[in-house]
């Protein structure tokens, strides 16, 4: 456990850089877990609790939707908002159900699928869609407005629709479809645009400031 610990130049208060202890998530709950102090009980059961709602999740995949729509509940969203975001998510899981069957071959080659239908409906991929709205580490969707998720929402079942109806198999096929179903959103975006004359793609996000949680509501 402790050998996955690394040594990073980090920046210290004093505005140097120093080499500092660091580890992944796993590594920092499991050196948690083994430290024998009282002070890190509340951890300890925070842990075990997070563990045995997991467990539950398994046994009742329904839980898991309630708990995700609770947690953006208290975050501010609006009801509307989160009737989408669900709505995105179990289109995001038809879409990747789809590619695995399809003999697409994991995470990575999912991003790289994800990124074409995002460049041909939004003109930019998630990393410079990110980079648009200012965002870091955070989930992209859960800082998208109505329309910016229905339009990622068009696009991903569209390229479900596709491989279907084309029955698309392996990676190379498939990228050809996520471009195709990425554009009939593009387009419907294009067309959205000249008649309201406004963009769709806006720099909004949701981050934790009076403005942007009034724009929550």
């Amino acid at each position: 456990m402790y050998g996955k610990i690394v040594q990073l130049r980090l920046e210290a208060p004093d505005g140097k850089l120093r080499e500092t202890d660091s580890a992944n998530t796993e590594t920092i709950f499991r050196i948690i877990q083994a430290i024998p102090s009282p002070k890190a009980d509340p951890f300890k059961r925070w842990l075990a609790k997070v563990g045995y709602e997991r467990v539950q999740e398994i046994e009742d995949p329904e839980l898991a939707t309630k708990r995700t729509r609770a947690l953006y509940k208290a975050k501010g969203y609006s009801d509307d908002w989160i009737e989408k975001r669900m709505r995105g998510i179990q289109v995001r899981e038809q879409l990747t159900n789809e590619w695995k069957n399809r003999g697409v071959g994991g995470d990575k080659e999912y991003a790289i699928l994800t990124a074409e239908i995002s460049k041909a409906t939004f003109g930019m991929n998630p990393s410079q869609y990110k980079k648009f709205k200012s965002l870091k580490r955070e989930n992209l969707r859960d800082h998208m407005n109505d329309l910016e998720l229905i339009f990622s929402m068009l696009g991903e079942a569209s390229t479900t629709e596709i491989a279907k109806n084309k029955n698309t198999q392996g990676f190379i096929q498939n990228k050809t479809t996520a471009k195709q179903g990425g554009n009939v959103a593009g387009n419907a975006r294009k067309e959205l645009e000249r008649k309201s004359e406004k963009r769709i793609s806006t720099k909004q996000n949701y981050l934790t400031t009076p403005e942007n949680q009034k724009a929550l509501r």
